[in-house]
């Protein structure tokens, strides 16, 4: 029959000892956390494949802060390869926002940031075929700059030697876009609106 010093020192089934799971997840953690910073760095390149499809994009006005444009590819299906448009935006905001897609027979559609709430986006990056805007205003815009020296905020980066351009803040109204993929860190739709009916 066990005493009861060494009922003390046997650990109870079931239970986490919390300090070791912290000394293996803290690490873990940090590890995928700066992986995730370098690809939104450009620094790692992130192979993502996007679908057949591409989903149109519209606002009454986008005013973004820290932008960044260059050309690029994304890979499509059946090892395509569709030449974008990069927009990297470090801060946006967007009214009106609209998006659809045509799914089989039916157009899926969301909107949101109406009535004044605007749809704000962190880290914002877009991968567009085509875009389009009534007016634009860029502020201390440089165009023609290598790709691979883009400074603005989110920090991306093209091809060394490409085409580029950036500018301390942009304006669009009337915005549409054409997109293959958009990416952000964090995306707020106030008023979202989710459902089928006609396109943008």
């Amino acid at each position: 029959m066990p005493t009861d010093s060494n009922a003390k020192r046997s650990p109870a089934s079931g239970k986490v000892r919390w300090r070791r799971f912290a000394i293996v997840a803290v690490p873990s953690v940090a590890i995928a956390g700066a992986l995730i910073g370098l690809t939104a760095k450009g620094a790692i390149a992130s192979s993502i494949s996007v679908s057949g499809q591409e989903f149109l994009v519209t606002a009454s006005q986008l005013n973004g802060t820290g932008f960044e444009q260059f050309g690029g590819e994304v890979p499509g299906t059946n090892n395509s390869q569709n030449p974008v448009v990069i927009s990297a935006i470090h801060h946006a905001t967007l009214a009106n926002l609209c998006q659809s897609v045509t799914v089989g027979p039916v157009t899926l559609r969301l909107t949101a940031g109406g009535g004044g709430n605007l749809v704000s986006a962190d880290n914002l990056v877009v991968d567009a075929s085509g875009q389009t805007g009534s007016v634009a205003t860029f502020h201390n815009i440089t165009i023609g700059q290598d790709a691979g020296t883009l400074t603005e905020d989110p920090g991306t980066a093209g091809t060394p030697g490409g085409f580029g351009q950036q500018a301390d803040s942009i304006t669009i109204d009337n915005l549409v876009q054409h997109t293959w993929l958009t990416t952000a860190g964090t995306f707020t739709l106030p008023g979202l609106s989710i459902g089928f009916g006609k396109s943008c």
